[in-house]
This record gives C-alpha cells, structure tokens and sequence, in this order.
C-alpha cells in the first residue's frame, strides 16, 4: 500500500495511456517525413520519370512544414492531373523554393502587424499542361524589383536568409523540362506563383 502511495498508481494509469498516444503520434510524425524525405531528393534517377505532381506536392508540403507552420495555414486544392514526365527531385526543389518563399513573405507581413496567413496551392489540368500554383498573402513584390526576382544572386531577404539563387535556378529548372514559371503580384496583398508544365515529352520537345 505504501508503494500504490508512493508511485501515486492512480495518477499513472490515467496519464500514461495519453502519453503513449503522444508517443504513438510523434512516431507517425517522424515516420511521415522520413518517407517524405525518401520520395523527395531521388538521388538515384538519372531519368524523367512520369510523376504525380499532387503527390510532390503532399511530399513538398510534408518537407516544408517546418518553414510555415508558425505563420500560415496550408490550404491545398489538388484536381485530377495527369503524370508529368520529369525528373522529379528537380520538381520537388521548385516546389520547395516556392512555398519557403511563400512563408518567408508571410513572416515579413506579420512582422509588419498583420495576423497569421495563408499558403493555397492548387493544381489543375488545361490543355496539355499540368498548372501549380501557390499563392500567399503576404507583403507582395514591390514594382521595383519585379523584374529582377529571377535573376542569379538577387534577393530582398537580409543576409543568411536567401541567397538570391533560389528562383533562378526554380526557373531554369523548368525551362529545361520545356515549362514556365510565372508570377502575379500586389503589394500588401500576396504573391502567386504559377508553374506550368507539359503532360507528355512531345509537348516538352516542341515547348523546349
């Protein structure tokens, strides 16, 4: 009875399921983004491989979440896309670079005295392409500086924090697979990013 006393049994057998449900949880957590990790880098392929680009996304979202989930809600509208043959780790990197890019802009909002916000990416089937898009609502592109985002070395971002490399090379990534990546931008109200790939090699052949 002095041991029951001591190791205070009641209070145990209550709290102990729910920390083994937090336990159980965090598991889950770590294993998603192992599998996440795995699926993004594809260090071994050398090749364009048709890729479910919904499923990048997931993955992308999954590898970023550290990046965004003190500053904005994700909110994804993923439509019924065809494969895109590509190399997909390439992908995922302008994936990356565009939705850090997007909680950065937000981070600078809310810094500025607006709330929380929002990252929506969306993906849609037009024609013989697939389009991604993410978008955010935080401080825009300032009109002077519009045209030079794409260009190696440019960033507005103090030092460590960017190294103006990340949307050129974005860019050129998708030139190569025969895409564009474009944007749309107003200040004080967001940025959304639109990147646009072809569904077959033909169109990757004739768009290149």
């Amino acid at each position: 009875e002095a041991a029951e006393d001591e190791a205070d049994l009641e209070y145990v057998s209550e709290q102990l399921p729910r920390a083994l449900d937090r336990a159980l949880d965090g598991l889950g957590r770590v294993a998603a983004i192992v599998r996440a990790m795995k699926q993004f880098a594809h260090p071994d392929v050398a090749e364009k491989l048709p890729t479910d680009l919904n499923a990048a996304i997931t993955t992308t979202l999954t590898i970023a979440r550290n990046e965004y989930k003190h500053v904005a809600d994700v909110v994804t509208e993923l439509g019924t896309v065809p494969a895109v043959v590509c190399h997909p780790g390439e992908i995922n990197q302008v994936l990356l670079n565009l939705i850090v890019n997007a909680a950065h802009a937000i981070e600078d909002a809310k810094t500025a005295g607006r709330p929380r916000g929002t990252i929506r990416v969306t993906s849609t089937h037009v024609g013989d392409e697939v389009i991604v898009r993410v978008a955010d609502d935080g401080t825009g592109i300032p009109d002077a500086v519009r045209e030079k985002i794409f260009e190696p070395f440019f960033t507005t971002k103090e030092i460590g924090r960017g190294t103006g490399q990340g949307l050129a090379i974005a860019r050129n990534v998708v030139e190569r697979h025969g895409g564009r990546l474009s944007f749309e931008t107003e200040v004080g109200r967001g940025t959304t990013f639109e990147l646009r790939l072809p569904t077959t090699t033909e169109a990757a052949r004739v768009a290149a």
